[in-house]
């Protein structure tokens, strides 16, 4: 079993795309439409490769919680990379600076950013192979 897919209320489709399209260079929109969503009629599209891909839904009102709190609901998710000075270069070239850089590990490297609608999104670079390494945090 995978994640397939991860379903997003934004404010602003366009904005999510110019800062989600700039962390996976090689997806795309997939398809996209219109929906109802409990009287409300909203763009969707799904952005992605042909296995893995984000919804964005638009319409979203409110802000986000807060990241620094206690509240239930979305902390951050995360996604696993091969390069992850690479990334932080490119998303830093695009004007997307990291939230904050994960704490040294001999094991891994990982880097946090926020996007438009302050969903907090984790990258991770294994320097490791061995599971009991990659999945130690003490």
């Amino acid at each position: 079993m995978q994640l397939e897919h991860l379903n997003l209320v934004v404010s602003d489709i366009n904005k999510s795309l110019e800062f989600y399209n700039v962390m996976f260079p090689s997806w795309r929109i997939r398809t996209q439409g219109k929906a109802q969503w409990y009287g409300i009629e909203r763009n969707w599209l799904h952005f992605g490769d042909d296995y893995n891909y984000l919804t964005f839904n638009d319409e979203g009102i409110g802000k986000n919680r807060d990241l620094t709190g206690h509240q239930i609901g979305l902390a951050h998710f995360a996604y696993r990379t091969e390069n992850l000075n690479a990334l932080i270069t490119r998303m830093t070239d695009a004007g997307f600076q990291p939230h904050h850089i994960g704490p040294d590990n001999p094991f891994r490297k990982n880097a946090y950013f926020i996007d438009p609608d302050g969903y907090e999104i984790e990258f991770v670079e294994y320097l490791s192979d061995l599971p009991e390494q990659r999945n130690n945090n003490g």
